[in-house]
């Protein structure tokens, strides 16, 4: 385990688009060498490249992988341009509702954007070359990539809204995209993952807002309603095609069918993708809360399947005579049938207009708000309309309050947090409240750090890079040994470690086994090498112990083989086994010059029972203990000259005379020459000590 910084540790989040604004999201994440796009929306007060994220501040050609949260324009408009228009090279994923709602969504905004204008973003083939290359995910399931880990979770915002858990090299990060933890009609709320991140990308849309209870929304809008047709007005309810729509419908519906005085009144869906969006929401209802699947399991009906809605594409054949309820896209207002709805009904002042979502600023939808006497129209921005019809905000929009915001992040408790998807100024009132919340924490270990950057900012975050190795195969048989001895295979970020005759089997891979022999001459006995290797290595096991042969083995991994003065070292290569070998074959060349040998050798030894005991003096007793006690010493080198008068010792190249009548050694080499020397005068002094010094002769 390793959890050492260094600079591969940092995070990096750069926000193209969605830094301290609302509209085209687009973040991007990095860390250990991985780079992930988070979402690629459009700004919706803009058009062309100006509505586009700051994409020319950024290398595309490195993003790994690109996740989108939704399909909600703000969030995945300019995907087709990312795929097909710049040096993008990852793999997309989306869920698979929103990968089929997406495809008509951004077909109808293709249409809208090239009516009158020649700055589209990309053409219908962009859009269904890039529809073939998208990959999709179910929730719950984890996707691996080239080492990033992720997982896809309920955001409870539209349907196959997600938010993704994802992970780097044991960093956690996750991005809610747009949530929220409110049950709605037809959505479940956003889940809690089951893991904690490191880091939380948060939306901060409503900042500090706390939302009104949905109950008392859907009852003040329903009467807000009523009381515009018993006026004999018409009503307006700008919204998405899709999301909030089929959450108001699902109201209207309901709220017709147990009031008959409305039989009469007409309420319609004024959208291009209305049939074709509402097929995706009734095929996809059991990915919705509870209370659908309910009525569509017992009921056997499809909730989606209006009583009291009709639906239109345009306005062509749409004839408002008497009171009507028209729920029209955009919601912004910024073109399309809402937007010629509002300028036809704008004069009348029993009209009302009702503002269900979130108004961007630039949009025409937020300048609504305020009011204004007049409002420009479409078709010539010079030309005024007066404005008398009456304006209304209920926010059915789903995104969580500060309330629901702040619990949840209680519930994954991250250690960062980076606030992105709102205004300036909601967002520095969020991080303050934050900050303020989690003060008493503050220089400890459970400090909470909140961020906003802004669009282009870098935010650099330091983390404990944290390494664990997953044992596996039949090394986890040695768990309970305080050392582990074994392969250890990296791939991305994963690390096995395993014995290598389980790398085939586990990881795929061939091994190669390198096994070095080493050869010497050692000129000592079997007794004197057992004893120096013991006394480095602690224990020696003795595997073979015969007469022509001796073999021990070292630390279990390094054989060595005696056989007439040749020793035979063994061992499979390897960093610690090659240490082992070293030191083996460093005390082997040295056994027979050791003064520890010398000492060893020159002992009194015991010899089986037909061995002369020391009572017995004779002249040829003692020269055989003396021969007995040399041989110890030097082994195979060790010979005995015939009439017993003395002996040859010879060692590499040199070779000594030993005169065993004048107690004289004869050799060249003065080393070799002062062993024998001092071996015959210990042996001497043990097989005769009342002896004659010059000879053996009593």
């Amino acid at each position: 385990m390793d959890n050492k910084i260094d600079d591969t540790d940092s995070f990096k989040f750069i926000a193209l688009g969605g830094g301290s604004e609302v509209g085209r999201s687009c973040h991007i994440i990095q860390y250990k060498g991985k780079t992930i796009m988070l979402d690629a929306g459009v700004h919706p007060a803009f058009s062309g490249i100006a509505a586009l994220p700051f994409y020319d501040e950024f290398d595309l050609a490195t993003v790994d992988i690109l996740l989108i949260s939704h399909f909600h324009l703000d969030h995945a408009a300019s995907l087709p341009y990312v795929m097909q228009h710049t040096n993008f090279k990852g793999r997309v994923f989306m869920t698979h509702p929103t990968k089929a709602i997406y495809r008509w969504l951004l077909t109808d905004f293709v249409k809208v954007t090239s009516i009158g204008s020649t700055n589209t973003l990309y053409s219908d083939e962009d859009l269904l070359e890039s529809f073939d290359k998208i990959e999709t995910v179910d929730y719950h399931s984890t996707i691996e990539v080239d080492g990033i880990r992720f997982t896809a979770f309920h955001a409870g915002h539209v349907l196959g809204a997600a938010m993704y858990m994802i992970e780097i090299s044991g960093l956690k990060i996750l991005f809610t995209g747009d949530y929220s933890r409110e049950e709605s009609r037809h959505l479940n709320v956003a889940e809690v993952p089951p893991t904690k991140p490191d880091i939380l990308i948060t939306e901060s849309t409503f900042g500090t807002a706390t939302h009104q209870p949905r109950l008392e929304k859907e009852l003040r809008l329903t009467n807000l309603i009523h009381s515009t047709l018993v006026k004999g007005g018409n009503v307006l309810l700008p919204v998405f095609a899709l999301g909030t729509a089929q959450e108001l419908l699902l109201i209207l519906d309901e709220y017709w069918s147990n009031h008959q005085d409305l039989e009469n009144v007409r309420v319609y869906f004024a959208s291009s993708l209305a049939k074709k969006c509402l097929t995706v929401f009734q095929t996809y209802v059991n990915m919705m809360n509870d209370n659908i699947r309910k009525a569509f399991r017992d009921e056997n009906t499809n909730p989606f399947l209006f009583k009291h809605v009709k639906n239109i594409k345009n306005l062509d054949r749409f004839e408002d005579f008497g009171p009507t309820v028209v729920v029209a896209s955009p919601g912004m207002l910024q073109n399309g049938v809402s937007r010629e709805l509002l300028e036809k009904w704008a004069p009348d002042s029993r009209n009302s207009v009702i503002l269900t979502g979130y108004s961007v600023e630039g949009t025409l939808a937020k300048t609504l708000i305020t009011e204004p006497d007049m409002i420009p129209s479409i078709n010539n921005p010079e030309q005024m309309i007066p404005r008398r019809i009456n304006i209304e905000e209920i926010s059915f929009a789903a995104h969580v309050d500060y309330e629901q915001n702040s619990k949840f992040i209680e519930l994954v408790d991250p250690k960062s947090i980076i606030l992105v998807h709102g205004e300036s100024n909601p967002m520095g009132r969020l991080k303050s409240a934050l900050l303020s919340k989690y003060s008493k924490f503050k220089g400890t270990d459970k400090e909470v750090k909140v961020y906003n950057p802004r669009n282009c900012d870098e935010l650099s975050l330091k983390f404990k890079g944290l390494t664990i190795a997953k044992a596996m195969g039949s090394i986890v048989e040695d768990k309970d040994k305080q050392v582990l001895t074994g392969v250890l295979i990296a791939k991305d970020f994963d690390l096995n470690l395993m014995k290598v005759d389980d790398v085939r089997e586990y990881a795929g891979l061939t091994s190669t086994v390198v096994k070095e022999r080493q050869t010497i001459r050692v000129d000592a006995g079997r007794d004197l090498i057992q004893w120096h290797l013991t006394q480095m290595f602690g224990y020696v096991e003795v595997l073979i112990d015969e007469k022509d042969e001796y073999e021990v083995k070292v630390m279990n991994e390094v054989t060595v083989n005696f056989d007439n003065s040749i020793c035979t070292i063994e061992w499979v290569s390897g960093v610690i086994n090659d240490t082992i070998a070293d030191s083996v074959v460093a005390i082997l060349m040295s056994v027979d010059s050791s003064p520890a040998s010398v000492k060893m050798s020159s002992q009194s030894c015991q010899h089986s029972d037909n061995a002369p005991v020391l009572a017995d003096a004779s002249l040829t007793t003692r020269v055989k203990r003396i021969n007995l006690i040399l041989e110890a010493q030097f082994g195979d080198a060790f010979t005995p000259n015939e009439n017993q008068s003395g002996a040859t010792i010879k060692i590499g190249k040199s070779e000594a005379q030993v005169d065993y009548v004048n107690l004289t050694v004869t050799c060249s080499s003065n080393v070799l020459k002062g062993r024998i020397e001092n071996a015959l005068n210990r042996a001497t002094e043990l097989v005769a000590p009342l002896a004659q010094r010059k000879g053996l002769k009593v």
